[in-house]
């Protein structure tokens, strides 16, 4: 079995693609400092996958030593580093927590994949990296203007890779939601940075719905994101590194679906699939936002021949599952 580390294993897209990776054969060396994943899904994944399957390492990128994981963990052929601060509004708040979290963790994991002789890395990014695009539909070669300091720290990592050696496939993608399709691993976040989830959450009357985006130029006057499933988000990943473990190229890629939708429309697409009212509530919106960002994901396809399989209702349908089960997300 092929053997590669998962950084942010215990946060809701890296958890998620621990159950993938795991699932399709790979054994998994798991790294998370906690502050904002869980320990939780982690054992789940032990009782469900065995002990020997998954290993778990509580580690902080940008403090520890990273060289001590691969010498305890012999044979890791790629890193997929999800590890990483990923609120736009928080980043604007407090940018250092992004400049030390994310660049300078990145920086030391790199230095520590190179000294351990592993060339292969997968890297998840943010389509924040390209800020108020013109494009309607935003191909990997837009400028990279980002607007915020989530979106900057991401495209400092980029360039840390793009200069580093590595073989590798930088995945910039959109709004990620849903979970797993049997509804046994979501997100957890306290609060959720996603709209979809918290709209979900307002439906089944865990906590209320707020409204916290800012007026925008957009017909509704609500931002216009790409809403791409967790999973397919994944299974991108997953192609990723199967083509570099082909022999594949270094390349950077889009993922979304290609199709835009407005905070509103989401809030309606979660009532009608539901059958229930959201109480909009009006709080403080969020700040370092932009009106409109859709990906264009032909590259996805005729690289990585990968394209979404999941509608927004097989998302939806996924989160009533997960919330009905864990209202709260994971408890540690």
């Amino acid at each position: 079995m092929r053997k590669i580390i998962i950084t942010g294993a215990g946060g809701y897209i890296g958890s998620v693609a621990c159950d993938l990776f795991l699932k399709k054969g790979f054994n998994i060396v798991a790294l998370d400092n906690f502050s904002r994943g869980f320990k939780s899904p982690l054992e789940f994944l032990k009782k469900k996958y065995g002990e020997d399957r998954l290993k778990v390492y509580e580690i902080d990128l940008a403090e520890d030593d990273i060289g001590a994981v691969f010498e305890a963990e012999q044979n890791i052929e790629a890193v997929v580093h999800y590890g990483a601060l990923c609120s736009v509004n928080e980043s604007v708040l407090h940018p250092e927590l992004y400049e030390k979290n994310n660049v300078i963790g990145s920086q030391r994991l790199i230095k520590a994949i190179k000294q351990a002789g592993v060339d292969k890395i997968i890297f998840s990014s943010t389509c924040a990296v390209y800020g108020n695009a013109k494009e309607m539909s935003i191909t990997e070669d837009a400028s990279t203007l980002p607007v915020n300091p989530y979106g900057e720290s991401k495209l400092k990592i980029e360039e840390e890779i793009k200069n580093s050696g590595l073989i590798y496939v930088i995945l910039r993608y959109f709004n990620v939601c849903g979970a797993t399709d049997e509804g046994d691993i979501g997100d957890s976040k306290k609060p959720s940075v996603h709209l979809m989830q918290n709209a979900v959450r307002g439906v089944l009357g865990i906590e209320p719905f707020f409204l916290t985006c800012p007026t925008v130029d957009t017909p509704d006057h609500t931002p216009i994101r790409d809403y791409v499933n967790v999973v397919d988000l994944n299974e991108a990943h997953l192609l990723a590194l199967l083509y570099l473990f082909a022999g594949g190229e270094s390349e950077v890629i889009n993922l979304g679906t290609g199709t835009g939708n407005s905070v509103l429309s989401i809030i309606k697409q979660v009532e009608e699939i539901t059958g229930a009212i959201i109480e909009k509530k009006t709080t403080q919106a969020r700040v370092g936002e932009y009106p409109r960002a859709v990906a264009d994901i032909k590259k996805a396809g005729s690289i990585l021949k990968w394209q979404p399989k999941r509608s927004l209702s097989d998302s939806v349908n996924s989160l009533v599952k997960w919330y009905t089960s864990h209202p709260h997300g994971w408890d540690s």
